[in-house]
C-alpha cells in the first residue's frame, strides 16, 4: 500500500468529497427533500399515463409476449453479467473493461434516482404486467422511474456504436446511418416492450432515455481518461477500495426497502474486480496488442475453448470468495467489536422476522449513515460479503482465467 505521500493529491480530493457529501446529505436530509419535489410529479404522471400503457396492451398476444420477454431478458443485468467475460476473453479488453465500468455507473446511478424519488411502477389488476422470468420478478419489486432497461440499453448500445465507428474511421456513411439506425430501433424496441409487458409507463421510459443520452454524453468526454488511470495510473487499487467502499454509503433510502441496493452492491464490486485485475495484468493480457477473435492468433475454436474452460472457473471463483467472505467477515467483525447480522447469508447472524422489520425502520435514517451517523444496533454482513463475492468474480475474468488461456497456450 503506498504511503500518504505518494497519493496523488486529486485522489484525496476526491475521496473527501465524497466523504463530505455522505456527511452533508445525512445532516441536512437530502433525500427527502429531493423526493418531496420530484415524486409528486411523477407519481402524477405514472397514473395518467396508464391509458397509454391499456391502450398499447390491446394488441396483446403470445408472441409479442414471447418477443418482449426474450428482449428484455436480452439488456438484462444477467445477461451483461455473461457477456462481458465473453468480451474480454475475444481480445478486445478495452471495450470490455470501459463497458464494465460504464454498466456500473448506469447501475449506480439509475438505482440512486429509483429510490430517490420512489415512485411506484403501473397499477395492476388495471394493467396486466408479465414478469416470466426470475430476474424480472426481482425488478418488479424496485420503483419504478426510471427504466434501467431502457437507461442501459440507450448507453450501452450507444457505446458499443461509438467503439465500432471509432476502429473504423473510414467506414462507409451508408453503414453508419444503418448502424445509428438499428440502435434506435433496438431502443425504441425496448421501451415499448417495458410499457408493453406492464413493467414501466410512459415517464419511466423517458426518463430512461433522458439519462442514458446524458450518461453516453458525459462518458464519451471521460472514457478514454478512466481508461489510461484504469491501465496505468497510480495507486489505482487503493483508490478504488476506498471509493467502492464510500459508494456503499454514498446511497439514497428508499421509501421501503427494495433489491436496488444490492444490485448496486454487486456492481460495484464488479468493478472493483475487473480494476484491480486489469491494473495487475494490463501489460500481460488486456493490452491493445492481444489476440483478437477472429485472427489467426485467436481463433473461433481456440476462444470457443476459452469459453469452455472460462465459464466454470469464473463460477466456482464466485462460490468460493462468497464462502471465504461469509467466514471472515463475521469473525473480522467480532475482533474490531463492530456488531453484524445476516439478512440470510450466514445462518448463524440471521434475526428473526419482527427484528428484521425493526432495522428496516431504522433504515430510514439513511444508507447513508450506516457507520458514521446511524442508531443502528448492528450493521447487515451480507452487504459486504455480496461486495466481495462479486469482486472475486470480476477478479477472476481478467486475472485468473487469462493466466489459465496462457499455461494452455490458449
Amino acid at each position: 500500500m503506498e504511503s500518504i505521500m505518494s497519493i496523488p493529491t486529486w485522489q484525496l480530493s476526491f475521496l473527501f468529497g465524497v466523504c463530505i457529501w455522505i456527511f452533508v446529505s445525512s445532516m441536512f436530509n437530502v433525500t427527502q427533500k429531493i423526493r418531496s419535489l420530484i415524486q409528486p410529479w411523477v407519481y402524477h404522471s405514472v397514473i395518467s399515463g396508464t391509458p397509454t400503457i391499456l391502450q398499447i396492451q390491446r394488441y396483446q398476444h403470445g408472441f409479442l409476449d414471447a418477443f418482449f420477454s426474450v428482449l428484455s431478458c436480452v439488456v438484462s443485468v444477467p445477461f451483461y453479467t455473461g457477456f462481458l467475460p465473453l468480451l474480454f476473453w475475444s481480445g478486445h479488453g478495452k471495450l470490455a473493461r470501459l463497458m464494465t465500468l460504464l454498466m456500473a455507473f448506469c447501475d449506480y446511478s439509475g438505482n440512486c434516482i429509483k429510490d430517490v424519488v420512489s415512485a411506484p411502477r403501473p397499477k395492476s389488476p388495471s394493467v396486466r404486467i408479465l414478469a416470466a422470468t426470475k430476474d424480472e420478478k426481482e425488478n418488479a419489486l424496485e420503483y419504478g422511474f426510471p427504466s434501467s432497461h431502457t437507461l442501459n440499453t440507450v448507453c450501452l448500445s450507444g457505446y458499443l456504436l461509438h467503439y465500432i465507428f471509432s476502429c473504423h474511421e473510414n467506414l462507409d456513411p451508408s453503414y453508419q446511418i444503418v448502424g445509428f439506425t438499428f440502435v434506435c430501433m433496438f431502443v425504441s424496441l425496448i421501451g415499448l416492450g417495458r410499457i408493453y409487458l406492464g413493467m414501466h409507463s410512459v415517464i419511466d421510459i423517458f426518463g430512461g432515455l433522458v439519462l442514458g443520452l446524458t450518461i453516453l454524453a458525459l462518458w464519451l468526454h471521460v472514457h478514454n481518461y478512466i481508461d489510461s488511470f484504469v491501465t496505468l495510473g497510480q495507486n489505482v487499487t487503493s483508490f478504488w477500495i476506498a471509493f467502492s467502499f464510500l459508494l456503499l454509503f454514498a446511497y439514497p433510502t428508499p421509501e421501503h426497502p427494495t433489491p436496488s441496493f444490492e444490485f448496486h452492491t454487486a456492481f460495484t464490486g464488479v468493478a472493483l474486480g475487473i480494476v484491480t485485475g486489469v491494473q495487475q495484468t494490463y501489460h500481460q493480457f488486456h493490452h491493445e496488442n492481444a489476440a483478437r477473435l477472429f485472427t489467426p492468433q485467436l481463433t473461433i475454436s481456440a476462444f470457443a475453448t476459452r469459453t469452455l474452460i472460462g465459464i466454470p472457473t469464473i463460477l466456482t471463483v464466485k462460490f468460493c470468495s462468497k464462502a471465504l467472505a461469509k467466514w471472515i467477515l463475521p469473525i473480522t467483525a467480532s475482533v474490531l467489536g463492530i456488531p453484524v447480522r445476516s439478512s440470510g447469508y450466514v445462518a448463524g447472524l440471521t434475526v428473526s422476522s419482527p427484528v428484521k422489520k425493526s432495522n428496516e425502520v431504522k433504515q430510514t435514517d439513511g444508507y447513508l449513515q450506516k457507520m458514521f451517523f446511524s442508531s443502528q444496533d448492528s450493521f447487515d454482513v451480507d452487504t459486504g460479503i455480496r461486495l466481495l463475492q462479486y469482486a472475486g468474480l470480476a477478479w477472476s475474468v481478467v486475472d485468473l482465467v487469462p493466466s489459465l488461456f496462457s499455461q494452455l497456450n490458449l
